[in-house]
């Protein structure tokens, strides 16, 4: 992702619309999410983000609900902060 993601109206267009989920659940999260706090994320927490967004439905939603834990290539910490801040949201 390109840097200053708060200075892009179209990034921010498409963070939106790349949040659109096939799970009705996971589109309720990510729309609420971003309805409350879009305009404060840094442009780690949308990195973290966005990666967040390459998951299945179903992993997704595990991680959200706190069933299951970033692994593999999203194992970083900006991921895990940022599921901490969506779980409390």
């Amino acid at each position: 992702m390109s840097a200053n993601h708060q200075a892009d109206p179209a990034q921010r267009a498409r963070l939106r619309w790349r949040s659109r989920r096939g799970l009705l659940e996971n589109d309720l999260i990510l729309t609420r999410f971003l309805d409350a706090h879009e305009a404060n994320l840094s442009d780690e927490e949308v990195d973290a983000y966005t990666r967040l967004l390459e998951l299945t439905d179903n992993d997704l939603m595990g991680l959200l609900l706190g069933q299951k834990e970033p692994q593999g290539e999203i194992d970083l910490p900006q991921v895990h902060a940022l599921l901490e801040r969506m779980r409390a949201a």
